[in-house]
């Protein structure tokens, strides 16, 4: 593990720029960009132009890591580059920005509540690669859609159970069992969901470090005492369909819980925006989202 990279993430202040937008959720992002699916044939294409979206996000004046620690990349950006740099390199070389990787490959079904991740083939390889590519960490979503203690009880375990894959070949992962903003049941939900992270962290090897990445809790500062376990780095939250406004003012209630935001921090940004209007509202963003993280 990078020493700098860990130090950073764990006591700098700022938060972490989510732009992991997979095949599933690359078009929607383009098209609020002011892309429609007009502008591509392929799924290459597709990639291409929200690579050059991303680019333009990363090599910005106003992003820096004065605001952001981390970014959160997808598979084809990590092995993308920035200039003549992989997109990692380009940000720690550049900026002293860390990288983590979005290793999950989509969610199954849902089942008993809960939406469990897809397998994730050739994971060890994927990993290598990673540590190749200078990328401090990963990331995985699950979804929870109601308060079903079965179907929490298997996010959570899943979760574990690759988080333990992860911290063995040198990786920093970044847990996240995501609790739908929209469940009549979040509050329950979030209860249900600490209660079994509970009991995996109190069996956990304390030599592996990991991440947390929830939904903003419905009350307040639900998640802090996660912090009492010392191999717990950072405690991140997604922003989960919220506006920028209403996600900030959310997350400000929460003490020692970042952002790790997507569209949120992407919001308002528009492919036909000149340079000083696209980083403007870059800015303008960013700014908002440091303040919450760090009131």
């Amino acid at each position: 593990m990078n020493n700098e990279m860990y130090q950073i993430v764990k006591n700098n202040k700022g938060f972490i720029a989510a732009l992991d937008q997979s095949g599933g959720s690359s078009a929607k992002t383009l098209a609020i960009y002011g892309i429609g699916e007009d502008k591509y044939n392929t799924e290459e294409e597709m990639f291409d132009l929200i690579h050059k979206m991303r680019e333009r996000v990363f090599t910005s004046k106003v992003f820096t890591n004065e605001h952001i620690l981390g970014t959160i990349l997808f598979e084809k950006t990590m092995n993308s580059k920035v200039g003549d740099k992989f997109t990692a390199d380009y940000l720690w070389d550049n900026k002293r920005i860390v990288s983590f990787l979005k290793i999950d490959k989509g969610l199954d079904e849902q089942i008993n509540g809960v939406k469990l991740m897809k397998e994730i083939p050739g994971l060890v390889e994927t990993l290598s690669l990673a540590k190749e590519r200078h990328i401090f960490g990963t990331k995985m979503r699950s979804v929870i859609y109601e308060a079903n203690e079965e179907g929490i009880k298997e996010v959570v375990n899943q979760q574990f159970e690759f988080a333990k894959t992860i911290c063995e070949n040198g990786l920093v992962p970044i847990i996240e069992p995501e609790v739908d903003i929209n469940s009549k049941d979040k509050e329950l939900c979030e209860t249900l969901l600490k209660q079994e992270i509970i009991k995996h962290l109190n069996n956990w090897n304390s030599e592996h470090k990991i991440m947390f990445k929830f939904t903003i809790p419905t009350v307040p500062n639900f998640y802090l005492d996660l912090y009492n376990y010392d191999f717990v780095v950072r405690i991140v939250a997604l922003s989960g369909g919220y506006s920028n406004e209403v996600a900030c003012a959310l997350l400000a209630l929460n003490n020692r819980m970042i952002a790790s935001f997507s569209r949120a921090l992407l919001e308002g940004l528009k492919v036909d925006q000149t340079e000083e209007e696209f980083e403007h509202k870059l800015q303008d963003s960013i700014l908002k989202i440091y303040e919450a993280s760090t009131t």
